[in-house]
Formats: structure tokens, C-alpha cells, sequence
């Protein structure tokens, strides 16, 4: 088994690249997909966070409101700190499941957008980065998801710097061009991380 954790600044195309690496035969833990799984509904990771920030981020029918949520912890540091504080834990106890029901010699993409961050580029066999430029990443957000610019430069502010990301990268995925030249690049990739594991599995 290789452990890989992906991750990129928002607006990189992280999720793109994630797709991509699935198409070839990766198994994906998302930690996005997964953050979302364990504030469900019913959860106690949800009973927590309306424990903590209180009735307002819980919509009529129980379940979490996300904008109403976000635009707490993503103008204040110390919020951000606490949410994660709840949500981190059962986000990575549900990967480690995952990841130990993979193949010996599976190729195991953890996609996680806040790696830096949380300094947990240790936890991996490899780092993948998917990198963009700022102004790239600006651009995109306002145009595919709507956000105003300002939201877009507020959402960036609150995550590692790029020198910060690229720092802990074994290996970079270049996401400033089009679309197009994305795909050829992550198959490079690709053929560079099979065989390793494959390798890791007959070390092991």
C-alpha cells in the first residue's frame, strides 16, 4: 500500500485531480466527503457543533447550515480552531477505516484540503500537491462558484499560503492551465505511484 495525501489551496482543482487519480484505480479517502458524513443528521459530531455555536447553524429540519456555519469560523480564527477541534478527530478515525479495508497494494489517496495546516504531511508516504497561482484561483472561485472576490481572497486567507503547501510537496501537479493539460500530467503521476505500491506491498 503507498499513502498519498493530496491536497491544494481552494480554487486548485484538487477535487479534479482526486477524480483523476480515482479513473486510474486509487481508492479516495475524502476527508471533505467524510466531514460531511460525521455531522449528519442523527450524528453526535452534529450534536456537538450546535452544542458549541449554538442553535443558529442548525436549519428547520435538524441538519447542519453549512453558510451559516462557514461565515462564523471563517471570520474568526479561534471559531475555526473549535470546529476543527470536533470535527478532526472523527474525520480521521473514518479514514483510518477506510484505508484499512484497501487492497495490500493499493494505491490510498487521502484527500485532505487542510494538510498543511494541520501538519500532517508525516501521516503519508508521499505529499501531492495540486498548485495553482492566486489570481488563477480567484478567478476560478468567482466564476464557478459564484463568490464575490473579496469572499474568494477572505476563504484563501484562511488557509496556508502556497510557499506553505508547496514546502511539504514530494510531488507538484501544476493546475494554472487548462483543463486539458490536466489529465496527461496526473497520468505521469500515476505511473510514477503504482509501482511503488506494489513495492511497499511485497517490503511489507
Amino acid at each position: 500500500m503507498l499513502k498519498i495525501g493530496l491536497t491544494g489551496g481552494i480554487g486548485a482543482g484538487k477535487s479534479e485531480v482526486s477524480r483523476l487519480f480515482a479513473a486510474h484505480g486509487a481508492v479516495i479517502v475524502d476527508s471533505d466527503v467524510i466531514s460531511r458524513e460525521v455531522v449528519a443528521p442523527g450524528t453526535a459530531g452534529l450534536a456537538a457543533v450546535a452544542a458549541e455555536f449554538g442553535p443558529q447553524v442548525l436549519r428547520p429540519d435538524g441538519s447542519l447550515d453549512r453558510p451559516a456555519l462557514g461565515a462564523i469560523v471563517f471570520a474568526d480564527p479561534d471559531r475555526l480552531r473549535a470546529l476543527n477541534a470536533i470535527v478532526h478527530p472523527l474525520v480521521r478515525a473514518r479514514s483510518a477505516e477506510l484505508e484499512a479495508a484497501a487492497a495490500p497494494d493499493a494505491v490510498v489517496v487521502h484527500d485532505v484540503p487542510l494538510l498543511a495546516e494541520n501538519r500532517l504531511a508525516p501521516l503519508y508516504d508521499l505529499v501531492v500537491v495540486v498548485d495553482a497561482t492566486d489570481e488563477v484561483r480567484v478567478e476560478r472561485l468567482v466564476e464557478q462558484r459564484g463568490m464575490t472576490e473579496d469572499e474568494a481572497r477572505a476563504r484563501m486567507a484562511a488557509q496556508a499560503t502556497r510557499a506553505e503547501r508547496l514546502a511539504i510537496a514530494d510531488i507538484v501537479i501544476d493546475n494554472s492551465g487548462p483543463l486539458e493539460a490536466l489529465a496527461p500530467r496526473v497520468a505521469e503521476v500515476w505511473a510514477q505511484l503504482r509501482p511503488r505500491a506494489r513495492s511497499n506491498q511485497t517490503s511489507n
